[in-house]
């Protein structure tokens, strides 16, 4: 398989996936602080910084970054939480 063609693919698995993230929040399926709704947003972020570096759109890399870093809060955040309300 062509290495552009392979690329290009990440990419679109990269936007399905947050756009179903998106999706779900809106049609009210998931919670936005949910770990399903950050999965999806990490995961499709980071296919997306996959296909962004490819082709040197460092913007999109840089804010794909970011929005990793915000899931990855959230859901140490979201753990955190889960782990003080199991102690008292």
């Amino acid at each position: 398989m062509d290495s552009n063609l392979l690329i290009d693919i990440i990419g679109w698995i990269g936007v399905a996936a947050l756009l179903l993230a998106y999706a779900l929040v809106s049609l009210k399926r998931i919670e936005g602080d949910s770990v399903a709704y950050q999965a999806l947003y990490a995961l499709g972020s980071a296919l997306l910084i996959v296909n962004s570096a490819y082709y040197r759109a460092y913007p999109s890399v840089g804010v794909n970054v970011a929005w990793i870093g915000i899931a990855a809060f959230i859901l140490v955040r979201r753990s955190r939480t889960r782990l003080n309300a199991n102690k008292g």
